[in-house]
């Protein structure tokens, strides 16, 4: 039977199958263990706990394999329709985490930690700036292509990381965006205008500095590709670049000092928060 609650076509509402070597694989696998044990107390056969919940027999299998990492929706319905008295339900959080990739997750984890994030972004959008459908259809453009389920998955983390922005007390966030980005019309008309709108919104928050670098600036050091740097309340910090350190993430204070060279001349040659609004606006006006 198929799933009764709404989603987009080809996309299995139960949840994800789990990636190899994923760290929350002994979580799921007890999640899994304790949906069967509580099936059985409650005297419940697989076929009939399918048809209640609304799914196949073999998705319900690979729930309590642990093969596959059910959504919160469906262990929240399985606590209920089980008599699990919130056991199901204490698992909530935990796996509401763990449906996120394990990159993503590596990621939150460490924005979470941070108390200042300085980013420069050059193709795109950033992340952390993207509207729900703006992210779609980017997530949509990668190649090899995503499943639907992947692409769910994928956009679920990302729009997950924009808690940040409801941290208390918030971290400081500066971004930096090559014109090109805002002009890209990624989704289309409609799409575009609602991402330039959400950034004109995002710029008003107290701790976010917006700027954007014009395309007719060619001498800078962002020619090497996206900047991220994150500092953390303990002094330490971490950090990356395209096309730097092998494009993996440092955490060496000389090579952080690098990063924040570049960024800060970066920052410096872009137009300044109250000219890039009025860019922006501009920019919004003419889509």
């Amino acid at each position: 039977m198929s799933n009764e609650n709404d989603g987009i076509e080809g996309v299995d509402e139960s949840g994800w199958d789990l990636e190899p070597g994923d760290e929350s694989a002994p979580l799921i696998e007890a999640v899994g263990r304790l949906v069967k044990f509580c099936r059985e107390q409650a005297g419940m056969r697989v076929a009939d706990f399918a048809q209640v919940m609304g799914y196949g027999e073999d998705m319900i299998r690979k729930i309590e394999r642990g093969d596959r990492i059910p959504r919160v929706e469906f262990l929240d319905r399985a606590d209920e329709i089980l008599n699990a008295r919130g056991h199901l339900r204490a698992f909530l959080e935990d796996v509401e985490k763990a449906r996120y990739p394990k990159k993503v997750r590596d990621l939150k984890q460490k924005e979470d930690r941070a108390v200042e994030l300085q980013l420069y972004s050059n193709h795109n959008i950033h992340g952390l700036l993207q509207t729900p459908e703006y992210a779609r259809v980017l997530l949509g453009t990668w190649r090899p292509t995503y499943s639907p389920g992947e692409l769910e998955r994928m956009l679920a983390g990302r729009v997950a990381r924009k808690s940040i922005f409801e941290r208390e007390p918030a971290p400081e966030l500066s971004f930096v965006q090559e014109e090109v980005t805002l002009r890209r019309p990624v989704g289309g008309t409609m799409v575009l205008r609602r991402q330039l709108e959400h950034m004109l919104e995002v710029a008003q928050l107290p701790y976010v500095e917006l700027q954007v670098m014009p395309t007719a600036c060619a001498n800078h050091p962002g020619t090497g590709g996206r900047i991220q740097v994150m500092k953390f309340a303990d002094g330490t910090g971490a950090g990356r670049m395209d096309d730097d350190f092998g494009g993996r993430p440092v955490s060496n204070l000389r090579q952080l000092r690098v990063l924040e060279l570049r960024y800060g001349i970066i920052r410096a040659q872009a137009l300044s928060p109250e000219e890039s609004v009025a860019f922006i606006e501009q920019v919004l006006g003419e889509t």
